[in-house]
């Protein structure tokens, strides 16, 4: 390899594909009674079902950046080995992350190691959807793309990577000022489930509104259906689920009966992301030739 991925914690990816392509993980962290947790640390397994069964409790969940201590740690040992480093960080717009520990980088470089390259993308991305993202990156170091062409790519491509959401309970987008307070209690009432994506500046916009769980799930098959690039057959989609499987399989299956696509990677919301999202989050990511 030419040269290092850094990615944050937030990209939701499995130990599996970590492992694979050997990336270096920043990890957030999450607080629950006073107590602080990293949402990713190597070779040790977070129990998110219990996780999310203390949010289904009433347990309250806070979160905070990565720590700068640890992305000194990460990026000072591979400049120490003389490898150069590209930086995919959680979108800006959502997580003050990527500007903390980007311009940390970017100073150390400067300051103690000018001999070495390093390039920060902001990826505009959340979950797997940076997940996605920084897989594509990694496949293109594979196959011998130099660092700055990586880098160009996630770039100029990072907007063709669409993010689809929708939440099962309206009291998490209140408490993160994404909803009022009458309009979650109404909502509720109602059983309405909105559907959000992450537009072109990285932030979460309400786009549709419907009624039901199965009804939103439907919704997120209909965006695939219409925005997804050609051939959707060969796509390889990517479903977080905030402790709901069996909705995130469910999806999956509308995928797959409507375009024959069989390629999935599904895996749990991970503790930072699904602390503002809740339990029973549904989040799709696909390529797409539409701008979002």
């Amino acid at each position: 390899m030419n040269f290092e991925i850094i990615t944050d914690s937030s990209a939701n990816l499995p130990e599996s594909i970590i492992d694979q392509y050997g990336l270096h993980i920043l990890s957030l962290e999450f607080y629950i009674d006073d107590q602080v947790y990293l949402s990713y640390q190597k070779d040790e397994v977070t129990d998110l079902s219990q996780f999310y069964a203390k949010m289904r409790d009433g347990k309250m969940v806070t979160t905070s950046l990565a720590r700068l201590e640890d992305t000194d740690l990460i990026i000072r040992k591979l400049f120490e080995q003389g490898k150069d480093v590209l930086y995919l960080g959680f979108d800006s717009t959502l997580s003050g992350t990527f500007e903390r520990c980007s311009t940390y980088m970017q100073n150390l470089q400067t300051d103690e190691y000018p001999q070495r390259t390093l390039r920060c993308v902001d990826t505009l991305a959340a979950a797997l959807g940076q997940g996605m993202l920084v897989v594509e990156a990694c496949k293109m170091r594979e196959a011998g793309h130099t660092l700055d062409e990586v880098a160009e790519w996630a770039e100029c491509d990072r907007l063709t990577f669409a993010q689809w959401f929708t939440v099962d309970d309206l009291s998490y987008l209140q408490r993160g000022g994404r909803l009022s307070k009458g309009a979650a209690f109404a909502g509720t009432l109602l059983n309405i489930k909105p559907v959000l994506h992450v537009d072109e500046e990285g932030r979460l916009v309400p786009v549709e509104k419907v009624r039901g769980r199965k009804k939103s799930l439907h919704a997120l098959f209909d965006r695939f259906s219409e925005c997804a690039s050609e051939p959707k057959s060969q796509q390889t989609v990517y479903i977080s689920h905030g402790d709901c499987r069996e909705d995130a399989d469910y999806l999956a299956g509308l995928i797959k009966d409507g375009f024959g696509t069989t390629d999935f990677l599904i895996n749990n919301l991970e503790p930072v992301i699904g602390a503002h999202s809740g339990p029973g989050t549904i989040a799709l990511f696909f390529r797409t030739d539409k701008a979002r």
